[in-house]
């Protein structure tokens, strides 16, 4: 019997997952000890545009369902989706996530989840978006190097 995953990239967790934690994290130590990293009255604004930059993540998700493909990193990929934000970023539901992470950081006032972000963009680095180029390479080849070749991973 064939695994339904075994053709897929091997992410090491879940993208929601990995900033989640990452979030949790953060929130925790902000309940021990409160580092606040903006001015009271900037808080509820700069979360405000943060948390709409977040659109751009779900843009990405209805992208790949009207192309029929799963958004789910350990399913495999039916098409190499290049439309919508796709056109600028290789990674618009990660670029959302992100900005949804500083939006939810911004809202709290809590300067730890910032201080987190980096090991949460290395961890997705290394355990996601390598894994799932290497992937859509052995996938689609020379489809998705010239993909690669025009466009950023993030922006």
């Amino acid at each position: 019997m064939v695994d339904r995953y075994s053709d897929a990239p091997d992410v090491v967790a879940h993208p929601p997952l990995i900033f989640g934690a990452g979030l949790l994290l953060g929130w925790a130590i902000q309940r021990l000890h409160a580092w606040p990293f903006l001015p009271h009255t900037w808080r509820r604004p700069v979360a405000t545009v943060l948390l709409l930059g977040g659109l751009v993540g779900l843009a990405g998700l209805v992208t790949f369902l009207r192309a029929q493909t799963s958004p789910n990193p350990r399913r495999p990929a039916a098409r190499l989706v290049t439309g919508g934000p796709y056109r600028f970023t290789r990674n618009p539901m990660y670029l959302g996530f992100t900005f949804l992470y500083l939006g939810a950081s911004a809202w709290m006032n809590s300067l730890w989840p910032v201080l987190l972000l980096p090991v949460v963009l290395i961890v997705m680095q290394r355990g996601v978006i390598a894994r799932e180029e290497a992937y859509l390479e052995r996938r689609f080849g020379a489809e998705y190097r010239a993909y690669r070749g025009r466009v950023r991973r993030w922006l």
